[in-house]
């Protein structure tokens, strides 16, 4: 599927929002609004968001020099991230190669690759030596831990296959990077992620029994990378956490940046007004290791739930453009895409409802539930009694087209003042 898209560049985050009024009426000064639109297109011009790598580094230094322009003290937590680095990565039948992506942290096969007959679906029988390829149904796929893939591994691991080629059917026929924890491969073998526009002959050659060589040449090992934590500490005894991803696949500019610029324009304004509260914002690498850098945050610098008078968590795919399907691919639609979750504890559902009415995907906020994803979901599990935030998949989360194209200033701006009206009615404040 091919997409009839505006400009990917850095002018193409802020040609829809030009003629986007400011909000009248609100709390928030116009100056505010001016910056989440060149924030995100610094968050575009940084690339891609791989922890630990060049664009998470610079996009880290660029937050901290925020934090400190509005009074907070910084602090950089350090861990460590996988990190591969690959030279081929595909798939050969016959004079022909199909590229694709190696499925992280990666199963290296060395520059000769793995050869060995290609078989058709999840391995329910013996295929010692095989190359399996699963043909996943249609979904936003995101991580290895969905439901279709988490006992994938195990049937792999007893066919005695050799390598595995994962098909993701996405909504743009593009290979679909996976999270997944950090440590050993997540699939025992050497696994291709395959885009579905070029599956076909994979596919085929796979129905037929044909033999394949599977090449990820390389090195797989690790690398720093770092949380960046921000506190104003007024020795209150009652803190407020405001906390968003950094890091990801590629620029990951939908995904990721619509949070990262709320994040930035919530801070003078969380400085100002919350007087009564200490606060501590957190932005955290390690994203595509399933929370890697938010569980390090959990475990050994956030505040004790007992502390904590309210956690906002601003997670992915808050306000990325939504795309109409048609014969000619996916055209840009003009406004954000619905599919996001607004999810809270119970005694807040009621003023997040009232706060967020009118927001496709957010005007029916869930209560706190099994169907929390990313951190948003550690930070239910780890007890905070008054937290909420908003986690989604856009059409191109987690590809390599999630730029400038997936943006519109204009669905960011607007968020600003729902989630402040949103914080200070938690509070009590409002």
């Amino acid at each position: 599927m091919t997409t009839g898209a505006p400009d990917p560049t850095r002018r193409g985050v802020v040609a829809g929002a030009a003629s986007a009024p400011l909000l009248a009426g609100q709390a928030t000064a116009g100056a505010d609004l001016i910056s989440i639109r060149t924030d995100l297109e610094t968050w575009v011009a940084m690339g891609d968001k791989a922890s630990g790598g060049p664009g998470d580094r610079d996009s880290g230094a660029w937050m901290e020099s925020r934090l400190r322009l509005f009074g907070y003290r910084t602090q950089r937590q350090a861990f460590r991230a996988p990190s591969d680095r690959l030279g081929s990565v595909a798939l050969t039948l016959g004079n022909a190669s199909v590229q694709g992506l190696a499925q992280a942290p990666a199963s290296v096969t060395g520059p000769g690759g793995v050869t060995g007959g290609l078989t058709l679906g999840r391995p329910t029988a013996p295929a010692r030596g095989a190359l399996v390829v699963v043909d996943l149904p249609a979904r936003r796929w995101s991580s290895v831990r969905q439901p279709e893939l988490r006992t994938l591994a195990d049937e792999v691991r007893a066919s005695g296959a050799a390598g595995l080629i994962l098909v993701t059917n996405g909504p743009t026929g593009e290979a679909i990077a996976l999270n997944a924890p950090a440590g050993a491969p997540p699939f025992g073998v050497p696994t291709l992620v395959l885009a579905p526009k070029d599956a076909g002959p994979v596919l085929a050659a796979a129905r037929e029994g044909q033999t394949a060589r599977l090449v990820i040449d390389g090195e797989a090992g690790q690398r720093p990378a770092f949380n960046l934590i921000g506190r104003i500490d007024r020795g209150k005894g009652r803190t407020v956490v405001l906390s968003t991803p950094r890091s990801g696949w590629f620029t990951c500019a939908g995904e990721r940046g619509p949070g990262v610029a709320l994040w930035m324009a919530l801070l003078p304004w969380m400085a100002k007004t919350l007087t009564r509260h200490d606060i501590v914002v957190v932005t955290a690498s390690g994203h595509e290791y399933e929370n890697l850098g938010a569980e390090a945050f959990l475990h050994r610098e956030a505040p004790a739930p007992e502390r904590t008078a309210l956690w906002v968590h601003l997670g992915a795919g808050i306000a990325a453009r939504d795309w109409k399907e048609t014969l000619q691919g996916l055209e840009p639609l003009d406004r954000p895409d619905p599919a996001r979750v607004l999810m809270g504890s119970a005694h807040l559902v009621e003023i997040l409802k009232e706060s967020f009415a009118g927001e496709a995907g957010l005007e029916a906020p869930l209560p706190a539930g099994p169907a929390a994803a990313g951190e948003l979901a550690e930070i239910l599990k780890a007890g905070y009694p008054a937290a909420f935030g908003v986690f989604g998949a856009h059409r191109f989360h987690h590809t390599t087209l999630d730029d400038a194209r997936c943006l519109d200033p204009a669905f960011v701006e607007r968020l600003l003042p729902r989630f402040q009206a949103a914080i200070l009615k938690a509070l009590g404040e409002a």
